[in-house]
């Protein structure tokens, strides 16, 4: 699959409930292998599987004509198939969390690390709405 969004984050988007600058925004790498994205009806980070690592709220976010941008991330001491990244728009739990987009396509992508650290460079630019 390529790079994309899901539809609860074009709908937060638009709504107004997801600040892409301002808000809490997190990613959560995956083993795809275990998580099959559904990006029509997986609408909270509680409908994720397959979880490796999770990086607290992203840095150097951008708007910039429409295009959302971040600086790298960084997963420490991970074991298993890092397929994709899932981006989340964090409300403090898993159940009330929207997912915004399913990242299959950057840099550092995929790995199969043992104990070891995972870099992902987004690409340019993560998404553009």
């Amino acid at each position: 699959m390529a790079n994309a969004l899901y539809a609860s984050g074009r709908e937060g988007f638009l709504d107004g409930s997801i600040n892409w600058e301002t808000g809490d925004i997190r990613a959560a790498l995956i083993d795809t292998g275990v998580y099959t994205v559904n990006l029509a009806t997986h609408k909270f980070y509680s409908a994720i599987s397959g979880v490796l690592g999770t990086y607290a709220s992203l840095r150097g976010k951008t708007v910039t004509n429409g295009k959302a941008g971040a600086y790298s991330i960084h997963f420490t001491s991970v074991t298993g198939s890092a397929g994709a990244v899932v981006l989340v728009d964090w409300k403090g739990s898993s159940s009330t969390s929207r997912l915004i987009a399913y990242i299959d396509t950057a840099t550092g992508l995929p790995a199969s690390p043992s104990s070891q650290d995972v870099n992902v460079g987004w690409p340019t630019p993560i998404f553009t709405l």
